[in-house]
């Protein structure tokens, strides 16, 4: 009897103890993670996902990143969604990244928001992002890998939208902790929050919650709350896939001006202070105030 009959014989199907090297051996979900840079530490991975465009989620990663800050969190962006970036002009960033020899550094935002973005590499911000999937996710890793990001307490990942190659990537490539999923309040949108779901479950990858955006807009007479796209399905949904529900976020012309004027640092509102909650108690650091950007030389 050979010794690979043996070893093929005795298979328990269980490769996560075992260190025989055998054809049927399945990769662990580790062997797919890319290294950090070796100079950072990030603590805590939160994707930012949404099964369709146009719900608001860069808006949502943004403003997650910001209420973090506030409450003396070091805080990250890594901007994944490579084709359409918008992050850094909410932020009022305009400059070009720039390196060292220790790697790529981020943009700082005015409150000390750390951001990543292909905006920031690109010769002019209208210039279009025109590559092939194996190129933007090859992108996606080396922000995560190749890029300074020293001390962070929460790293935003905002992902493009669907269930797509970046997505995939972003799951496989980095250590996600948790995924907060963004939707609106139209119909159609049970199905999709269904596909953005089950990829997660697919993936392994636990979610936190749902936040809907454009969830109503309340009159500036009567204060009523005024559901513009209809009816709300955001507690059937929830209820479907035994989820909380984080937040509400309504049609706020302050949340539109904070955007649009490069200033969601200045935004005030208590619309995701229950997504801030989850983290903090699902996902709580010690956060290092000493922190500093002692790396760049």
């Amino acid at each position: 009897m050979s010794e690979n009959y043996e070893t093929e014989s005795s298979c328990s199907s269980d490769c996560s103890g075992c260190g025989v090297e055998c054809p049927s051996r399945k990769p662990s979900k580790e062997d797919f993670l890319v290294p950090l840079n070796q100079y950072s530490r990030v603590k805590k991975v939160i994707g930012i996902v949404s099964g369709k465009g146009g719900v608001g989620k860069s808006f949502i990663t943004s403003y997650l990143s910001v209420l973090m800050n506030r409450k003396g969190y070091h805080t990250g962006i890594l901007d994944a969604d490579i084709t359409g970036p918008s992050i850094p002009k909410a932020f009022g960033i305009h400059s070009k990244a720039s390196g060292n020899e220790l790697g790529i550094l981020p943009a700082v935002s005015k409150k000390g928001i750390k951001i990543m973005s292909v905006n920031l590499l690109l010769e002019t911000e209208d210039t279009p992002v025109i590559w092939r999937g194996p190129v933007i996710a090859g992108t996606v890793k080396q922000f995560w890998s190749e890029v300074l990001w020293e001390e962070v307490d929460y790293m935003f990942v905002d992902m493009p939208p669907g269930t797509g190659d970046v997505p995939l990537t972003v799951f496989q490539s980095l250590p996600v902790d948790g995924l907060i999923i963004v939707t609106s309040p139209q119909e159609l949108v049970t199905m999709i929050v269904s596909k953005a779901v089950n990829m997660a479950n697919a993936m392994e990858i636990p979610i936190l919650g749902l936040i809907e955006n454009y969830s109503y807009i309340k009159c500036g007479n009567c204060g009523k709350k005024i559901s513009v796209f209809g009816t709300s399905h955001i507690d059937e949904i929830a209820e479907k896939f035994a989820l909380p529900v984080l937040g509400r976020v309504p049609i706020d012309p302050a949340i539109a001006a904070a955007v649009d004027g490069e200033k969601v640092e200045d935004l005030k509102g208590d619309w995701l202070d229950g997504a801030v909650r989850t983290l903090e108690t699902v996902h709580g650091v010690k956060t290092n105030t000493a922190a500093s950007s002692v790396l760049k030389v």
